[in-house]
């Protein structure tokens, strides 16, 4: 009934939609996700799937129960598959050598000899994880180490999506990279992943590679991304100094063909699973072949990032006369960008923590990532409410920090809010989304990013 059985290992915010995306565009094959988490797996089941990404539902109701099935039976996939994507975590290392850079990729090799163990027939293993360079050889050392006289090809098939926007970088993505070795065998394996791509993406879309290209692209495409938003927030911190407007700084910098405008918004900082581990293994890789200059190079970006959280809770204290203790402030978003649950690396994570050690009272508001931020401030000390509805968050409170670019909070009623705070009212609009004029012309005391602040005292 289908040409071939394509599995993958991992069912998170890889895995689960790019599979889903591939099912939908590619009936001819069985495509079957797989994952230890049962938990999670059933969700994928159900209307209330695992992650929040827009459109990603519609995609997996096209395809689920056609040729698109989740399973936590992983033996059976391997040796049902003909292809194989491998999608689990590969966090930083928090122990042993390379402690705090490093990827850790335990669970990464245990795919690996699980997948040699239930092999009955040659494979070929796509890397979809973000991994070191060269760790694809050292996964052909593992599965090519066998006597069942079995041979696996390995190709680096990196992901580029972000969160939020997932779906659409699925369907419409910027490219599609395939790396492989440039052997006769690599090659051909090559082809068959660019095939089953090509079934909905446009040939100049699909580049391929070098298998180590393909794994150092990633980690460089992160680094960049992540490199453009500390600089044009080192910038911010100059712009309110010279009442400059960073905005305006970008748009005319953006102009700039070579530069482009993209990731020049300032903002609190970047967050999210990708950026700071990312960096953070660049630096050890660069470290581990003695170029230390290039890896202070890149740490510097990370600390540019810690800078601007930090920066932003001190302009809040000092503006608020020096002190919040008791003071009552909300935290208008807790996901590291709109369009996501995903708290992770969040900036308002270490906001929200620097706010309780003031002694101030937070309040928590996001219409999609409450139940994560209460993971993450679980065992704070100090007075944290949760409140969905930004009306009610807001009521009572000396002060509103945007931590969160979601379209709700430029649209909300801010006459509302301002008549239900307490006065004199303070806005700090962190990622610069807010009318500041409109809200200075309501009574608000408004604290831009890279702007000088309107204030009525």
């Amino acid at each position: 009934m289908f040409e071939k059985h394509i599995a993958c290992i991992g069912a998170g915010y890889v895995g689960g939609p790019t599979m889903a995306v591939i099912a939908m565009k590619c009936p001819q094959y069985k495509v079957t996700v797989v994952d230890v988490n049962e938990a999670r797996i059933k969700a994928w089941q159900t209307e209330n799937l695992p992650i929040y990404e827009p459109g990603l539902l519609e995609v997996v109701k096209e395809a689920r129960g056609r040729n698109l099935f989740f399973s936590t039976d992983i033996d059976a996939a391997i040796r049902e598959s003909e292809i194989i994507f491998v999608s689990v975590n590969t966090p930083t290392k928090t122990f042993g050598e390379g402690s705090g850079k490093a990827a850790d990729l335990q669970y990464w090799e245990k795919v690996a000899r699980e997948i040699l163990h239930e092999s009955e027939s040659p494979k070929i293993v796509i890397e979809k994880s973000t991994l070191p360079v060269k760790t694809s050889q050292t996964m052909e050392n593992i599965l090519n180490a066998n006597d069942k006289n079995i041979h696996f090809d390995v190709i680096s098939n990196p992901e580029f999506l972000a969160e939020g926007t997932a779906v659409k970088d699925l369907l419409e993505p910027d490219r599609v990279l395939i790396g492989s070795r440039e052997t006769p065998g690599g090659l051909k394996a090559r082809q068959s992943i660019v095939d089953i791509y090509a079934n909905w993406v446009p040939a100049d879309r699909i580049v391929t590679s070098n298998v180590w290209s393909a794994e150092l692209s990633k980690l460089v495409a992160n680094a960049f991304l992540a490199q453009r938003i500390s600089s044009i927030n080192s910038i911010s911190a100059l712009c309110e100094r010279t009442e400059a407007s960073v905005q305006e700084v970008s748009h005319a910098v953006g102009m700039d063909t070579r530069i482009g405008s993209r990731f020049l918004n300032a903002s609190i900082g970047f967050g999210g699973s990708c950026f700071k581990k990312d960096i953070l293994n660049l630096v050890y890789i660069c470290e581990a072949y003695h170029l230390p200059e290039v890896a202070q190079y890149w740490e510097w970006v990370l600390k540019m990032n810690e800078y601007q959280e930090s920066r932003f809770v001190r302009n809040m204290v000092r503006s608020m006369f020096n002190t919040i203790v008791d003071k009552r402030i909300a935290l208008f978003g807790f996901a590291f960008k709109s369009n996501t649950g995903d708290t992770r690396e969040s900036p308002a994570i270490y906001v929200a923590k620097k706010l309780l050690e003031e002694k101030a009272d937070v309040v928590i508001t996001d219409p999609k990532a409450i139940e994560n931020a209460r993971i993450d401030l679980a065992g704070c000390e100090g007075n944290i409410n949760y409140i969905e509805d930004p009306y009610e968050a807001a009521r009572g409170v000396h002060a509103v920090a945007i931590m969160t670019e979601w379209d709700l909070y430029r649209n909300l009623s801010w006459d509302k809010i301002y008549a239900s705070m307490e006065k004199p009212a303070f806005v700090f609009d962190g990622r610069n989304i807010l009318d500041i004029e409109k809200l200075f012309n309501i009574g608000f005391n408004v604290f831009p990013l890279g702007h000088p602040p309107l204030k009525h005292f």
